[in-house]
């Protein structure tokens, strides 16, 4: 078992899948070898492991989807001589697998969405529903969540630096909410009364603007600043309300819209009691009750600790 050759195929559109996969790499060599597939628009970041296989992935837009492109790729990803495919949603792996009757683990937050249990919203997306169901096609599923909906869901996993972090309020609310402008969102928060630590993709070096300090995207500098913060404002992910729950800070969401996950994971944040708005001009009629109650939503309770996970991951598919 100590000396398997492992694929680990990662959909590097989004940071969150990066990150846990930074969680993930460490427990997964201690099995064997592990070839790593960065697949997606930040294919091309630096990770602290070898890449083997890097690509543009295939795009959930059907009209920017290149079939040829693809389906080559697909016949090209060496996928049947690994003893274990681990996908966190992954298509070309998945198409890859599915050709060459492989066997697959697809492991992550999207894979939850394959049980009816996991909370959408009231009017579903037919497109987004077939998305969850076919992008990430596996032969087992292990799915991360807020809480464990079904029988193969578990609760997320959390960065080992924020795991055991010291319980610290300082005065700032930090912020992420890439979906929209910079200059729109620090015009709403100059109307605030508070100290606000804002992290945005269009920012290359420090500095502050009135009661606004902001910062490029530094993983390091932003786990830091949610462990110290009073309050967390971002999106509807899944990696950042996971942590911040964990860490007990109070948390306000604001979805993209677009994007279906993120409007499921809303719903399933209403039932921790986290508000939920639809635009950052929301914030000036919902900050100052928000920052001056209690915190009023559930905690974050984790059953599985990252070691486990990889474990029943890997034993899972024997």
């Amino acid at each position: 078992m100590c000396n398997m050759k492992i694929l680990y195929s990662i959909q590097a559109t989004g940071i969150g899948h990066i990150n846990r996969a930074l969680e993930v790499l460490p427990y997964l060599l201690k099995y064997g070898k592990v070839d790593l597939f960065l697949s997606g628009s930040n294919s091309q970041m630096d990770l602290p492991y070898p890449v083997t296989y890097r690509s543009r992935g295939v795009s959930s837009a059907l009209w920017e989807i290149n079939p040829f492109r693809t389906i080559r790729e697909a016949r090209q990803l060496p996928v049947e001589k690994y003893d274990l495919v681990i996908n966190d949603f992954e298509c070309i792996t998945t198409i890859a697998c599915y050709y060459k009757k492989v066997k697959s683990l697809n492991f992550g937050h999207q894979a939850s969405f394959q049980s009816p249990l996991v909370p959408r919203p009231a009017h579903r997306n037919i497109i987004g529903e077939l998305l969850f169901k076919y992008y990430g096609t596996a032969t087992r599923y292990m799915g991360l969540h807020f809480r464990s909906y079904d029988t193969f869901i578990y609760t997320p996993i959390i960065k080992k630096k924020l795991l055991w972090a010291p319980k610290i309020s300082e005065d700032h609310v930090t912020v992420y909410l890439p979906h929209y402008r910079t200059d729109r969102v620090v015009r709403q928060l100059k109307k605030l009364k508070a100290r606000f630590i804002l992290f945005s993709p269009e920012v290359e070096q420090p500095f502050s603007y009135d009661n606004v300090t902001l910062y490029p995207i530094d993983p390091g500098e932003f786990a830091l600043s949610i462990s110290r913060a009073y309050g967390v404002i971002t999106s509807a992910g899944f990696d950042i309300p996971a942590e911040t729950l964990w860490l007990g800070k109070k948390l306000l969401c604001l979805p993209i819209r677009d994007q279906y996950t993120q409007l499921c994971n809303a719903e399933a944040l209403k039932d921790f009691g986290v508000p939920i708005l639809g635009d950052p001009e929301e914030l000036d009629s919902h900050f100052a009750g928000w920052r001056e109650g209690g915190i009023s939503h559930a905690p974050l309770t984790l059953t599985w600790s990252t070691g486990q996970l990889i474990d029943r991951a890997v034993f899972s598919m024997q």
